[in-house]
């Protein structure tokens, strides 16, 4: 591990500890990034307050000491570029970062664990949508900010925080100099088939049906090759899946029963492919959103595309838009039905595949989702 330049004095000093997968393409990059990121900030601690262009000096010359002069990816990564607010010697400098490897057996909860245990004043999770949720997990009521570093496939909460996606600098930037801001988090209590029972953290959405379906007859080497334009793939074998007729509550409102093709529990809505599945869907309003999916036959499976595609995302942002929706509606209301509450119980005649955040976990004969209000705190860009 590349060591960090370290600040003179006994001034207080924060962590930062960073949860990644090694087995991704960008780890060099990362550190490089990171390291970059505390070298510059540190840099200017030491400085002089008010005076920007030393800082700036400063921030290179500790970048050198580091090791990672010459790197375009540090280059970017200056204390200018790292905070809106000026840097001054009062702030607290950053210890060495870190470094937390996922492993087979622990994807990221007891990784996250072990970093507020050991007094992380901020946790970067570089990787897929599962190492975010499992860091997310381990995080969960901790008041510890998250900063993503999205390095997967689909990286579905980076997208509905509107978080750079491919750009590794910009991430780190953002984790270390962005605003806080509080979000639920989607709690899913699964019970198996015999009765056991166990709970598991989502970001996004979870879902119960063709899209749990989807997810399980998705190749993972196609998907390596083509990102999440495989799971194209896995829907279209999982068409002919049969319905589920399921019995659903919300609090304060009688039971239901539904032949559904999927039933979803949306924390947020937005999904690769420019599809906003549940538009009213918020991060922060300690509800969750519920889609029925019903079509009839395949030209109903097309209303829904039509839906999440143009209406949802086009004409639901203006009023025209919403008038044109309003005056051609016919029997879209019974192929995708809304839904919204705190949470929602849902119970199978038959075990069905669930899936979280486009991870599957198994079959189940019940599910109980509910959101856990402002759980969790993440890094988000400074509003434009």
């Amino acid at each position: 591990m590349t060591d960090s330049i370290e600040p003179a004095g006994d001034a207080p000093r924060r962590l930062v500890a960073v949860v990644y997968n090694p087995l991704k393409a960008e780890s060099r990059e990362l550190r490089v990034a990171v390291e970059a990121a505390v070298a510059a900030v540190n840099a200017s601690t030491s400085g002089s307050a008010g005076a920007p262009t030393a800082v700036v000096e400063d921030a290179g010359s500790a970048t050198a000491q580091a090791g990672l002069a010459g790197s375009p990816i540090a280059e970017s990564l200056t204390a200018e570029s790292l905070t809106t607010e000026p840097l001054t010697a009062e702030a607290a400098p950053w210890d060495s970062p870190l470094w937390l490897e996922t492993t087979v057996d622990d994807a990221g909860h007891g990784l996250a664990r072990r970093a507020v245990e050991d007094g992380a004043d901020l946790v970067l999770a570089a990787g897929g949508d599962g190492t975010i949720r499992a860091v997310a997990a381990g995080l969960r009521g901790s008041g510890v900010p998250l900063g993503i570093i999205p390095l997967g496939t689909g990286n579905l909460l980076a997208r509905n925080l509107g978080l750079p996606l491919t750009d590794l600098p910009a991430s780190v930037r953002t984790a270390f100099s962005g605003v806080d801001k509080q979000i639920d988090v989607g709690v899913a209590e699964l019970t198996r088939e015999n009765g056991a029972s166990s709970e598991h953290v989502f970001l996004v959405m979870a879902g119960l049906g063709i899209d749990a379906a989807m997810i399980a007859n998705t190749s993972p080497q196609l998907k390596k090759r083509v990102g999440w334009l495989a799971y194209i793939d896995g829907g279209l074998r999982s068409i002919g899946t049969k319905k589920l007729h399921i019995h659903y509550t919300l609090p304060g409102h009688p039971p239901h029963s539904a032949h559904v093709s999927t039933i979803l529990a949306g924390n947020c809505g937005v999904l690769p492919g420019n599809m906003e599945l549940m538009p009213d869907a918020s991060l922060d309003d300690g509800e969750l959103d519920i889609a029925l999916l019903q079509p009839r036959t395949v030209f109903g499976w097309l209303l829904i595309w039509r839906k999440v595609t143009w209406e949802n995302r086009v004409l639901r942002r203006s009023a025209f838009g919403r008038r044109i929706i309003r005056y051609t509606n016919s029997d879209k209301a019974t192929t995708l039905t809304y839904l919204r509450g705190p949470s929602v119980r849902v119970e199978l005649d038959h075990v069905e595949q669930v899936e979280l955040d486009g991870d599957g976990f198994g079959e189940v004969a019940a599910a109980h989702f509910w959101a856990d209000a402002g759980a969790l705190v993440v890094r988000v860009p400074h509003p434009a």
